[in-house]
């Protein structure tokens, strides 16, 4: 959450790549950020105004003289009050008229009223972008201060292919965090891996066993070192979740899988195993398996290959292995054991039991297990969990 106590205005232009700072709101509230927006005419002939205050969870401010807008937030305060205003998709259009100082919309009145920080996400046509106008445009607002996030190259909507693509949310996004708080990056230039969610181990064509993991702690944990500035190779199960903002996501289905996928991101500074990785495997059965009346199915299992100990071990070791230990009794125990015999670093124990409900919950509680002994959080939210365990890997990585 390092966005925590920090305020985004958010002006959106009309483009039709208005629809990914729908993502952009997202990304911004998931990292704590209280975001206002305006929403331009053009911008809302892309995106509508109730999708924009949905994911905002604050109301869209539209029109320059409207008196319940005006009442409920005027627009000299709804510009003094950012810590930062952001302009995405900034428009060839809306460009030329913060550049030339108009004020005859909400938008650039507010772009004109406003001492805060400016960045401008420009996206439109290639020859539109490489337009001397457009780049004296540009210039000039670059002279003033405001920071300009791409465009970027690519495909467009008009079907050419040349620069001027929209940042993705991601980028803009951590140009915001790089803005907003350039000292909570403690793992900047550290490479973590995580493993997150179940496997999926297959009998027949048709048929799996697997195991009632959501994947939402290992997620948690991913965005959260994410957020701390490391860069995250996340092996994850078969889940339906999104993917942090700037984590790098490899799916995979078995435990062969994925430890194929963690073989494959190594060299890493650290890795966090919280994938609930099944023990056993079955020999799969070519063709599926019908019921008949001689009795079950005979199914041969067997041992299914230890990441934990793999990454535990060998000349790429991480210089931190963190495990996680899920038990339905003597927890403390069993993950103590557990630590001695894979060779981790650290363990984080926890209480698996279904009423427990840390299964596809959005609570847990852990005890973290390392060569001091035992220490016990309280239940805390998943996210309040990785943030605790990022701060403690940043400590870790930062001492060695």
């Amino acid at each position: 959450m390092v966005l925590t106590g920090k305020r985004i205005l958010l002006i959106i232009g009309g483009g039709i790549a208005a629809y990914k700072v729908l993502i952009l709101i997202r990304r911004l509230r998931d990292s704590g950020a209280t975001v206002r927006c305006i929403l331009t005419k053009s911008g809302a002939e892309f995106v509508t105004p109730l999708s924009v205050s949905a994911l905002s969870e604050q109301p869209v401010y539209q029109e320059l003289f409207s008196l319940t807008d005006e009442a409920e937030m005027g627009h000299i305060r709804l510009s003094r009050e950012a810590d930062l205003v952001v302009v995405a998709p900034a428009t060839a259009n809306l460009m030329a008229r913060a550049a030339q100082g108009l004020a005859d919309d909400l938008a650039t009145t507010c772009l004109l009223a406003s001492s805060a920080p400016l960045m401008l996400a420009p996206a439109m046509n290639g020859y539109m972008w490489a337009h001397p106008a457009t780049q004296a445009n540009v210039a000039q607002l670059a002279e003033r201060g405001a920071q300009i996030v791409g465009p970027d190259a690519g495909d467009l909507a008009c079907g050419e292919v040349s620069l001027g693509r929209l940042a993705e949310p991601e980028a803009i996004l951590a140009a915001i965090v790089e803005r907003l708080a350039p000292t909570a990056m403690p793992l900047a230039g550290k490479r973590i891996l995580v493993t997150a969610g179940p496997t999926r181990e297959a009998l027949d064509p048709v048929r799996y066993v697997s195991n009632h993991s959501s994947g939402k702690q290992g997620f948690a944990i991913a965005e959260a070192l994410a957020t701390l500035g490391a860069q995250v190779a996340l092996v994850a199960g078969p889940v339906n979740l999104a993917t942090p903002p700037g984590v790098d996501r490899v799916d995979i289905e078995s435990a062969d899988d994925m430890l194929a996928a963690c073989r494959a991101a190594l060299p890493v500074d650290a890795a966090i195993c919280a994938a609930a990785v099944a023990d056993w495997k079955a020999e799969i059965a070519p063709q599926k398996m019908k019921k008949s009346g001689d009795g079950l199915p005979v199914i041969t299992w067997q041992q299914n290959p230890d990441i934990l100990a793999t990454l535990s071990q060998g000349a790429q070791r991480p210089g931190l292995v963190v495990g996680f230990a899920a038990e339905t009794q003597t927890v403390i125990a069993h993950a103590q054991a557990k630590r001695a015999r894979k060779g981790c670093d650290w363990i984080l124990a926890n209480d698996v039991s279904a009423e427990r409900g840390v299964f596809g919950g959005d609570a847990n509680q852990v005890h973290l297990i390392d060569g001091e002994g035992v220490e016990t959080w309280p239940q805390l939210s998943k996210t309040e969990v990785a943030a605790r365990l990022a701060e403690r890997v940043a400590a870790a990585l930062s001492a060695t």
